[in-house]
């Protein structure tokens, strides 16, 4: 291949800007090649620099709690779970990807996380999603959802971890850049920890798995522009997965782990072999002298810059203890995997690189990675105009409903309120028999072998919340998801984000994600749930939209009791139900708003984190003393769907319920409101007066307004057969998707 001349005109085509294609010849005192330029481009590109997004991620808290490895230190994040024992998850997104090609874009989004965990160290567990769509009345939007649940599920159910959790939304500013987040946990032995280090001169350095093709060539620059009309064209940049292949990577790998022959590994995702090689160089301030001819291809003709810039699938960087190059080829040759030096690491801080023979790079490797000499922007904000328009709207002169339940009908028939059934029955939520709550409560739970103890995991984002109050409603992302995890028994831990918006270079785009990270740091910090790493989304517009700031949470806590564990549904005839908080009418960015008057307005509802954080200790109190046999948290749909789920969501056994609510201005706004802070608990007849004095103690806010009883659903007169609530509830996508297909 005859490499071009590199010019600025070729630079700009990378996706570098003058100001750093100037930098670029600087730092090297010449002019980059060709392969130079590739490399330089996709380490600098925004998914794997972070450069407009570093100096504000910056300021999260990234310490406290049981954290034993913070954001940007490691593959994963990791967290001490006691026993000798520690969790390490990480979630990430896969959205340019799943946009052209949705069912490799989505498997291979689940294939690149499970390798930041298994590259600690640690046995995968479970696997997590957050989905965004436009309208499923669109048939590109059936056709986008339908490819993207077969990957998850495909690859998941073949590399053999189970898919516990997740969440699905719909809304039409989704409709050209749907958002794929992946989030998975494993766990592993303290003691058997590893890093993403590159260390010792003479070191070998190898490359294990797959062999490299050209699949994925520039999918980091990709996810690093808008979506338009020609990114069909850039199917090339979708990576495809093999998920046999990566089950033997992992046994291969935590092999070569346990058994102390390596000094470093790190799984080759975004850039590939430039960013493996480059970042782990840049950590162990070292360097690496590499030969792109002993890396094992699958197509003939590559280049030094399509092997570099590759991102075929299942594939490691693994720095070699000198001396154990054998043991750990004999193991990667017993379970049929490539295992071939490559090169070696150097002291000399540099990345080295030779192709048949010739030079074809030499860079300064911690110029290239985030966290180094690559550059960091500090963009410019401007609160959007569209704000003084949703605050001032007069939601006070929003019109009655002359039929309540007719109304609550149409909003419980919502897709972001029915059950998602027809998502996880396409996932495998019981593999490896670990699994104790699985999709469909307000979150997983998953049991620790060997112990008695058991992992909640949750993934929550309201995006109309924080299009509304980019502040407020990210924090309530951080209150939600630890709320469901302390609704399933469990202590929240700390967090990985997924952080999906627009063009950075908008001033209103920015201002959503500065204020963002404001409210998530500042709940983070209060609820004591640090921040372990994640992923910077940006550019997630389509030539038509932007989608709403949608910054998922995933949270992670401990049960320290098996015997603790919660589920949100009614399970006995006879039992009280309560609600814990107050409701103050808040109908702003509701589901009720949107369905049924068609708006998106107002502004999202108020959260106070002290009322917050003293209604989960008092909720996990009463988990710990037994004195309530469910937990739901009041969400999307207000509590008149809140107590509806409660009823039905066990489909195994339903039980209908009488409720009265007071009601304060309006009965469609109390039924409908949002206000957070609250969760429904049923109460054993027998424990009520233990209960409600455990309340009075506690000075919180409580009300009693019903009894589970009956095969109806009851509320303030208004009667709704259960059966017709089920099969709207488990029913509803599964129709839309098989009459619209």
């Amino acid at each position: 291949m005859i490499e071009p001349e590199v010019t600025l005109a070729l630079a700009l085509e990378h996706g570098l800007n003058e100001e750093e294609f100037e930098r670029i010849c600087r730092i090297l005192d010449r002019t980059p090649n060709f392969t130079e330029l590739g490399i330089f481009s996709v380490m600098w590109s925004e998914h794997c620099s972070y450069k407009n997004s570093i100096a504000l991620l910056k300021t999260l808290p990234r310490s406290g709690g049981k954290l034993l490895v913070g954001a940007g230190e490691e593959n994963a994040g990791l967290v001490d779970i006691g026993d000798g024992l520690a969790v390490a998850f990480k979630i990430e997104s896969h959205n340019h990807p799943s946009a052209v090609e949705p069912y490799q874009g989505a498997a291979t989004g689940v294939g690149g996380i499970m390798r930041d965990i298994f590259t600690m160290g640690a046995r995968p567990i479970a696997s997590l999603n957050s989905l965004r769509f436009g309208s499923l009345k669109d048939s590109r939007t059936r056709y986008l959802f339908d490819g993207v649940v077969k990957g998850i599920g495909d690859y998941g159910n073949s590399f053999g971890v189970p898919t516990v959790a997740g969440e699905v939304y719909f809304d039409e500013c989704y409709q050209g850049n749907p958002l794929i987040n992946a989030m998975a946990v494993g766990i592993v032995k303290i003691s058997q920890t590893t890093s993403a280090t590159a260390e010792g001169e003479g070191n070998p350095v190898m490359i294990i798995g797959s062999s490299t093709g050209r699949d994925g060539i520039h999918g980091a620059t990709f996810a690093s522009v808008e979506i338009s009309e020609e990114s069909e064209a850039k199917r090339t940049s979708v990576q495809v997965g093999d998920p046999f292949t990566e089950k033997l990577l992992l046994e291969a790998s935590l092999e070569i782990i346990r058994e102390g022959l390596i000094v470093g590994i790190q799984d080759m995702g975004a850039a590939g072999i430039s960013c493996s090689t480059s970042e782990m160089s840049a950590k162990g301030k070292s360097g690496m002298k590499i030969d792109l001819s002993k890396v094992p291809l699958r197509e003939a003709g590559m280049s030094a810059y399509e092997i570099m810039l590759s991102e075929s699938q299942e594939r490691m960087l693994v720095v070699v203890k000198k001396g154990c190059e054998e043991r750990v080829k004999e193991i990667f040759e017993k379970w049929d995997l490539h295992c071939e030096i490559i090169g070696e690491v150097t002291n000399d801080g540099k990345l080295d690189i030779e192709y048949l023979g010739e030079k074809k790079g030499k860079l300064p490797a911690y110029e290239l990675v985030l966290g180094g000499g690559a550059p960091v922007y500090y963009r410019e904000t401007e609160e959007p105009a569209y704000l003084f328009e949703t605050r001032n709207y007069p939601l006070n002169e929003i019109s009655q409903p002359e039929n309540i339940s007719e109304t609550f009908l149409k909003v419980f028939s919502s897709p972001n309120i029915v059950s998602k059934k027809w998502v996880y029955e396409q996932y495998d939520s019981m593999v490896r028999t670990n699994t104790v709550v699985g999709p469909g409560c307000d979150a997983a739970v998953v049991r620790i072998k060997g112990t008695n103890k058991a992992l909640v995991m949750k993934t929550d984002c309201n995006g109309r919340y924080v299009y509304l109050n980019p502040k407020e409603g990210t924090k309530i992302a951080v209150a939600e998801s630890a709320r469901n995890v302390v609704c399933s028994g469990g202590t929240p831990l700390a967090i990985t984000n997924c952080l999906n918006f627009g063009n950075p270079y908008k001033p209103e785009i920015y201002w959503q994600f500065s204020k963002a990270i404001e409210g998530m740091g500042e709940a983070c910090r209060y609820f004591d749930t640090p921040v372990t790493g994640g992923n910077v989304s940006f550019y997630n517009e389509s030539p038509d939209t932007s989608v709403y700031p949608t910054p998922v949470i995933g949270m992670v806590g401990l049960i320290e009791d098996c015997n603790n564990i919660m589920t949100s549904y009614f399970k006995n005839e006879g039992d009280m139900i309560y609600v814990l908080g107050e409701d103050h009418e808040e109908i702003g960015g509701s589901e009720y708003l949107k369905v049924i008057h068609g708006i998106v307005a107002g502004d999202a509802p108020k959260i106070d984190l002290g009322k917050e954080k003293q209604l989960q200790e008092i909720v996990l109190e009463l988990i710990s003393k037994k004195l309530i046999n469910s937990a739901h948290d009041v969400s999307d749909g207000g509590i008149i769907t809140a107590l509806a789920e409660c009823c039905i969501m066990n489909e195994a056994k339903q039980f209908g319920a009488e409720i009265s609510l007071d009601i304060l201005t309006r009965e469609d706004l109390t039924f409908f409101s949002e206000s957070q802070s609250r969760i429904i608990v049923s109460v054993p007849l027998e424990k009520r007066e233990e209960f409600e004095a455990l309340l009075f103690g506690k000075l919180f806010p409580v009300s009693r307004i019903g009894k589970v009883e009956g095969k109806s659903f009851h509320i303030n007169g208004h009667k709704i057969n259960l059966l017709l609530l089920s099969n709207i509830y488990f029913n509803t996508i599964s129709k839309l998707m098989d009459t619209q297909l």
